[in-house]
């Protein structure tokens, strides 16, 4: 039977004709388009010179680490509850002794304005205004003092790598203490530099250096190119000496000597709340809280330390097996969505940072597009949040998730 045809109905029509106005602001449009936080990593790989790129993109050796850490997620199951009245659900939470409008923060990242010029300027702000933390790292290209202007009243964190001179590391502490940073996060996976194959082959160095291949990889990205040139140089400006590639640098300044009597000495200076970051042994867990560390962060550097390591979710579910309620746990490895947030919460993290996917939406618009990969987050968890059936972030727990080793567990066991 044929369908019976009619003549449009103006009026229909001009309820379905409706355009959105043009705008002239191309960073606000192109950020608008992206649904998710890998749009706005496709966006950064058009708009990034390759380096700056693979810099963020990248991970150590044959980064299976790196790929795992996507795989792993993707491999866990949820199982959510129905009828329980999640019309509304609450973000925010406490960690490192204070409110967070949001269960996640900024993680510490190093050579930041060489992706975008804005750097850590729009990271703070952002930050401060989402009621986030912000974490500075040793390697930052502003430091602690410009910070804490740009962060104005935001909560801020400090990143360390113990240095080889025990008095520089000293004073950068005093002075993240004099400055108001609330929380020291102490890294301790990083004796060495892990081996980036693709920095090295990018030949990345501090400061930047242009040869012909760079100078043409940038030259059909004339925004970056525009405002490298532009604005002030890139540094790291909390070290001294800074003309070497990043591997160098690491194993020139950094002490490989790092010993959990270290970790007691800079207990002792910092009086705030305190952080050990890059643990993944359960043992080294308890060690450290046995130390007097406020916390953990179970992270493995995103790949980009050792190679090949364990599975950090399953490693997150047994530190918290081992400090139980005793000590915070921070989760910091693969984080690229909400849902992925509250998969690490439902895992026994109070807490997660997110590192590649802030740089993605710095490198894709600045300071609004660290924005929006906070908008995107918060977004996905709430929806994530509701469809599990709970109405505050603090009642994810184990029960929501069916992961592959419990699922082996069982099978074992039948």
């Amino acid at each position: 039977m044929r369908m019976k045809r009619q003549l449009p109905d103006i009026s229909e029509l001009k309820n379905v004709m409706k355009f959105g106005k043009p705008t002239l602001d191309r960073r606000a449009a192109r950020l608008d388009k992206a649904a998710d936080v890998w749009d706005l990593r496709k966006i950064s790989r058009r708009r990034i010179p390759k380096a700056a790129f693979d810099y963020v993109d990248g991970a150590a050796r044959d980064e299976v680490t790196y790929r795992e850490s996507r795989d792993f997620f993707r491999e866990i199951r949820l199982l959510p509850n129905v009828l329980t009245g999640a019309d509304d659900v609450k973000l925010s939470t406490t960690i490192a002794g204070a409110d967070s409008s949001l269960p996640f923060g900024i993680a510490p990242t190093g050579f930041t304005r060489f992706m975008h010029s804005e750097g850590e300027d729009a990271g703070s702000a952002a930050a401060t205004a989402a009621g986030i933390p912000f974490t500075l790292s040793t390697m930052g290209t502003r430091s602690v003092e410009e910070v804490a202007r740009t962060s104005g009243t935001g909560r801020r964190w400090f990143q360390l790598y113990l240095w080889k001179n025990h008095a520089a590391c000293e004073d950068l502490i005093d002075r993240a203490a004099a400055t108001g940073y609330d929380t020291l996060v102490v890294t301790v996976d990083t004796p060495v530099a892990g081996q980036r194959l693709r920095d090295t082959r990018n030949g990345m160095r501090i400061p930047p250096r242009l040869t012909l291949g760079t100078v043409v990889d940038a030259a059909w990205r004339p925004e970056w190119w525009f405002n490298f040139l532009s604005t002030d140089p890139v540094t790291f400006a909390s070290l001294t000496s800074t003309t070497s590639t990043l591997g160098e640098l690491v194993n020139t300044m950094f002490d490989p000597a790092l010993s959990f009597e270290d970790l007691a000495w800079i207990r002792q200076q910092w009086k705030g709340k305190l952080f050990v970051k890059g643990i993944l042994n359960p043992a080294d867990a308890r060690k450290v809280i046995d130390l007097g560390a406020d916390g953990v962060v179970v992270s493995s550097h995103g790949g980009r330390q050792l190679d090949r390591v364990v599975n950090t979710l399953q490693a997150l579910e047994a530190v918290k097996a081992e400090v139980g309620d005793e000590a915070e746990i921070i989760y910091d490895s693969g984080i690229m969505s909400g849902t992925d947030i509250a998969i690490a919460l439902a895992l026994g993290a109070d807490f997660v940072l997110i590192g590649r996917a802030y740089l993605y939406g710095l490198m894709a618009g600045g300071r609004e597009g660290v924005d929006r990969v906070i908008e995107l987050l918060s977004a996905e968890l709430k929806n994530t949040a509701q469809l599990l059936g709970v109405t505050d972030i603090a009642e994810l727990n184990r029960s929501h998730v069916i992961t592959p080793w419990q699922a082996q567990r069982e099978h074992e066991l039948s």
